[in-house]
């Protein structure tokens, strides 16, 4: 797995179509993804994009923090911030490979993210549409805008991979 260090679509300053420019960043956040399954996290990984430029990384680490809050968004939310120097990400769009939880969806909201681009959905307990929408819910302070399904197919194989793999391993012991 090769990360791209100081991955922009600026590189070239040519026009990007925008549904390609998801699908590049949604490959970032799926390398994080398989560290984080390899690592024997729940395989979700996060990219923080501003202006065309990845400036925050993250992937599940409940299990090795000890921490229920440790999701790849919440973890990549954290890490803009210090990148920008403000709790405000307004401009910022978060890429994760599956649709954010309450918390992480809240956090979005909380933290003025002006978009959130995610691969699979989660009907039972997505919350950026899905399930609920805490993203556009009305009488909330900011909406996060939303675009869900980027490269779900591959998203929910990794996925499907992973807990296919610890149901295989529980079975063992």
């Amino acid at each position: 797995m090769q990360f791209h260090k100081g991955f922009s679509m600026k590189q070239n300053e040519k026009t990007v179509d925008p549904e390609e420019m998801d699908r590049m960043f949604m490959r970032e956040a799926l390398l994080l993804a398989e560290r984080a399954g390899m690592e024997g996290e729940v395989p979700i990984g996060a990219v923080a994009v501003l202006n065309g430029e990845i400036i925050a990384r993250a992937w599940n680490r409940v299990e090795s923090l000890k921490n229920g809050t440790a999701h790849a968004e919440i973890l990549v939310l954290n890490e803009a911030a210090s990148h920008i120097g403000d709790w405000r990400l307004n401009g910022v769009t978060i890429y994760v490979t599956k649709e954010p939880c309450a918390m992480c969806a809240g956090a979005m909201v909380n933290t003025r993210v002006s978009r959130v681009v995610y691969g699979m959905a989660d009907p039972r307990s997505g919350c950026a549409g899905s399930a609920l929408d805490v993203t556009g819910f009305p009488g909330m302070l900011h909406r996060v805008e939303v675009s869900g399904g980027i490269m779900d197919e591959e998203c929910r194989r990794l996925m499907r991979g992973f807990f296919r793999g610890v149901r295989k391993n529980n079975e063992e012991k």
